[in-house]
């Protein structure tokens, strides 16, 4: 317990890296793009390694998606990484997005074979004339362009494999397309996290395995995406939300805690990098980044 504590408060004190990406959604309306906007703002400062800007499934976000990850480019010092899918598109189509993000001045995609169409749950079928699956888009990126490519991992299995030795082939695939790191799909049990590690290395898989870590703004609609994607929601953790429904300001304190105690854990356990899936919203993520030592950067700082 000691040597956890010496280890963190190195971290925190700066003498070891702890280094941050988030994700936002493109918005819907306007008061939407105002709230993104100013999650921005807000989480621009602590210097992330890059910002995620997702994409909706058969391409439903695309122009928004393009038009968030333009703006981020235009008025801020942040490095976007546009998501891109599979999902109902022709590889022509998804070559010319992938084109228009290089002209774009786009360096950095999240390349993902996308949920079906018809919704989580239904069959995936590729486009007869499309990229099969995520590893076959990776390698279409990398044919037109030297991006720098992110691709999703499963610490519970993505709900298709039939089993590990499935989920790391289709993992080690993506990875000898040309995938440079993977960010995992939200989890809330660090001992599965370090088991997967464990799993992901001895099949000789090297590249950074990011966790991704989704602060609790509503409980319901995390165990109901949960469920959808097979994610486990521990007995504990559905018990520290129990009765707070109708108690905002409790329950943000509440999952401000959880998240803080699960991303101390993992540096605890030797993890340097974060993925934060932000919902577009700042105050959590904020917070927790200065837990972990991560201060916004002084005009003097930039500068130098």
């Amino acid at each position: 317990m000691i040597e956890h504590a010496n280890e963190r408060h190195a971290r925190q004190t700066g003498e070891n890296d702890v280094h941050v990406s988030f994700e936002f959604f493109p918005p819907k309306s306007e008061k939407m793009e105002e709230s993104l906007w100013q999650s921005i703002t807000k989480l621009a400062p602590i210097a992330p390694l890059f910002v995620s800007v997702t994409y909706g499934a058969g391409g439903s976000t695309r122009e928004r998606t393009h038009n968030t990850v333009a703006r981020i480019l235009k008025e801020t010092g942040l490095k976007p990484a546009a998501h891109l899918t599979c999902v109902d598109a022709t590889r022509d189509e998804v070559d010319e997005v992938i084109r228009s993000y290089w002209e774009l001045g786009v360096r950095n995609i999240v390349a993902l074979r996308g949920d079906p169409a018809a919704g989580i749950g239904t069959a995936y079928q590729p486009h007869p004339d499309g990229y099969v699956n995520a590893a076959d888009l990776v390698a279409g990126i990398r044919r037109i362009a030297d991006f720098d490519v992110s691709v999703s991992a499963y610490p519970e299995r993505h709900p298709e494999s039939a089993d590990w030795g499935v989920e790391l082939d289709n993992l080690k695939r993506k990875v000898d397309a040309g995938a440079a790191r993977a960010i995992t799909q939200f989890f809330f049990d660090n001992d599965m996290f370090e088991s997967y590690l464990e799993r992901v290395r001895a099949a000789g898989i090297d590249i950074p395995i990011i966790p991704g870590i989704v602060p609790i703004h509503s409980f319901k609609q995390v165990a109901s995406f949960s469920a959808k994607t097979g994610t486990s929601v521990p007995d504990w953790l559905a018990h520290r939300f129990e009765g707070l429904d109708e108690d905002p300001e409790t329950r943000k304190l509440v999952a401000a805690t959880v998240a803080a105690e699960q991303v101390m854990d993992l540096v605890d356990r030797g993890v340097t990098d974060f993925h934060f899936y932000t919902m577009n919203k700042a105050d959590l993520v904020f917070a927790i980044c200065h837990l972990l030592g991560l201060r916004p950067k002084t005009p003097e700082q930039e500068a130098a």
